[in-house]
């Protein structure tokens, strides 16, 4: 499996902390935080897993922090496993480096299934740069995932405004050289394409898809009063990722539902709205028969 549990924390009834070593991701602690099924027992199951992946410069207790998961969740027959991405980890197998597809698709899996009896059942879902880790992870994976969700979350990673913005944060957030993650652009292209949703999309057929993302990154009715961001700027950047995969998924006759509301900052606010609106559809594609 390549994971070793390092410490488990039980803050209440449903929730669990694990603290593990991977050997996918060499020299981290990652925290991993599950919540359970409310009647959930050793032994008992199988649950489906639900995996739900934080953005960058952000960890895997942002949507417990940010969001109302634990009690949205409180009757639903599921295991939501929210694991460390790392600040800019990419959700990617990098070219040099950790090997994070590999540790959220196969690693923590295993782990669910060996620890909390997680059956092979399971959907993905993700804010920001997890959004864009959910499709990788589906589309790269044929058949995998029942259910992807992406808010906001950037669907090609090869435009030039999304490939410059994650060289960018990737260089900053992690404190890293960004081309070790897909090496350098036209230069190391197969790398570039093998972490590219877009190019994979024919691997999403059969999955079902929900997108959404705000069309002006102006502040929205859920927004607090701020000053204004460059992280503004984050909506209109995934916004233009969006029409080349919509158009992907629509010559290869893969259905998509889409969200695509004009105001509203790349932020919680709006993924906490955005939430309620994808959490049925998401239990239902992994409690009902296929």
């Amino acid at each position: 499996m390549g994971i070793e549990i390092l410490d488990e924390a039980k803050p209440n009834d449903r929730l669990r902390r694990l603290t593990v070593h991977a050997d996918a991701v060499p020299g981290a602690e990652l925290n991993i935080h599950v919540l359970l099924p409310h009647d959930w027992s050793p032994g008992g199951g199988p649950w489906p897993l639900v995996t739900l992946h934080h953005g960058g410069l952000d960890d895997s207790s942002s949507w417990l922090r940010h969001t109302d998961i634990t009690e949205l969740s409180r009757a639903d027959d599921v295991v939501i496993a929210m694991p460390d991405g790392g600040r800019a980890g990419g959700y990617a197998d990098w070219r040099r480096g950790p090997q994070w597809q590999t540790f959220h698709v196969h690693d923590l899996h295993a782990l669910m299934r060996e620890r909390f009896q997680a059956s092979e059942i399971r959907a993905v879902a993700g804010v920001s740069g997890g959004g864009y880790g959910a499709l990788l992870s589906a589309a790269a994976h044929p058949g995998r995932f029942r259910f992807a969700a992406a808010l906001s979350g950037p669907c090609t990673i090869r435009t030039p405004p999304a490939a410059l913005t994650l060289l960018a944060a990737t260089g900053i957030a992690g404190r890293v050289d960004p081309f070790d993650m897909w090496g350098v652009p036209l230069l190391h292209d197969r790398h570039w394409r093998a972490a590219d949703p877009l190019h994979l999309a024919e691997g999403l057929r059969g999955t079902a898809l929900y997108l959404s993302c705000g069309l002006t990154g102006r502040p929205g009715p859920l927004d607090p009063p701020a000053p204004w961001s460059p992280a503004n700027l984050a909506e209109p950047i995934v916004r233009s990722t969006i029409r080349p995969f919509l158009r992907r998924l629509r010559a290869l006759g893969i259905p998509i539902e889409t969200h695509l509301y004009r105001d509203g900052t790349h932020d919680w606010p709006s993924w906490q709205r955005e939430l309620h609106r994808v959490w049925p559809r998401l239990v239902r594609a992994v409690t009902h028969p296929a």
